[in-house]
């Protein structure tokens, strides 16, 4: 009798570590959270997952209509491309360490999906489809861009989804700041002044940081669907993005930015 204790003990460690370690554990988790359960701890911007063993194929009907929805996409790496040491060497992407707290992932991102022949077309058409980002370089420059799925045209091949399936396309990056953002001296599109107060500009050299713009950028993505549960038409993978960086309203060049993570999605029937 006297063991019963430390027997229920161990079992409800097992139970516990089987859980912690199951796949789709984040998954069953987070849908049964409370906000005050997920607010101000980051879970917010995970993403759910698969299991492993989710390794099944959809297949798709080209009379049918389809959505991709919920689509999740978790930075977790990010790598800047900096200027080369000399004009010998080429520009190479450098890891760079992410600032931004609990506020990266793309989420409940949505779109049309078309099947023509052995062919899949997406087109994104909207969700919480770009976040503000910074990351900071080894050599100490932080630099802010926008992570965006907005706009985003990728095709893939074959008709059914499945683990081998892969999205390419190209999206669009919105400029990070708006028209009525004013940088440290006063300038901006659609307020403040034009120049630094006490002089007046005079000459090209003051016309970069001076005239400001809206500039958008264009990105290009690959989605990798490494895991499918056909009984519940979930999907996940991995991601890889490289667009610009933030041109401070087209007075600054922008940088280029390549960005890794998780993918998550659901595909249903329109």
């Amino acid at each position: 009798m006297r063991f019963r204790p430390l027997l229920a003990l161990a079992l409800a460690l097992c139970l516990t570590l089987v859980t912690a370690c199951g796949g789709g554990a984040k998954a069953v988790e987070r849908a049964n959270l409370t906000y005050d359960d997920i607010h101000n701890t980051g879970l917010a911007n995970d993403c759910p997952t698969l299991p492993e063993s989710a390794r099944g194929s959809i297949p798709l009907d080209g009379s049918a209509k389809y959505q991709l929805r919920e689509i999740c996409l978790h930075p977790s790496e990010v790598y800047v491309k900096g200027e080369p040491a000399n004009k010998r060497q080429e520009a190479q992407f450098v890891p760079s360490k992410i600032l931004t707290r609990y506020t990266t992932s793309l989420d409940q991102v949505y779109g049309d999906l078309k099947v023509s022949g052995d062919d899949l077309s997406f087109s994104e058409l909207g969700g919480l489809d770009f976040q503000l980002v910074t990351v900071l370089m080894p050599g100490g420059e932080e630099v802010p861009f926008v992570f965006s799925s907005k706009e985003f045209e990728a095709k893939a091949a074959g008709a059914a989804l499945s683990t081998s399936t892969d999205f390419t396309g190209s999206y669009r990056v919105p400029s990070y700041r708006t028209s009525n953002f004013l940088d440290p001296k006063g300038r901006g599109l659609t307020t403040g002044v034009e120049y630094a107060q006490g002089l007046v500009p005079a000459g090209d050299d003051f016309v970069g940081e001076s005239v400001k713009r809206y500039v958008d950028g264009t990105g290009t993505m690959e989605l990798s669907i490494t895991k499918v549960d056909s009984s519940t038409g979930e999907f996940a993978g991995v991601f890889t993005a490289i667009q610009p960086s933030d041109t401070d309203m087209g007075t600054k060049k922008a940088l280029d930015v390549k960005i890794t993570g998780q993918l998550y999605g659901r595909l249903e029937k329109a």
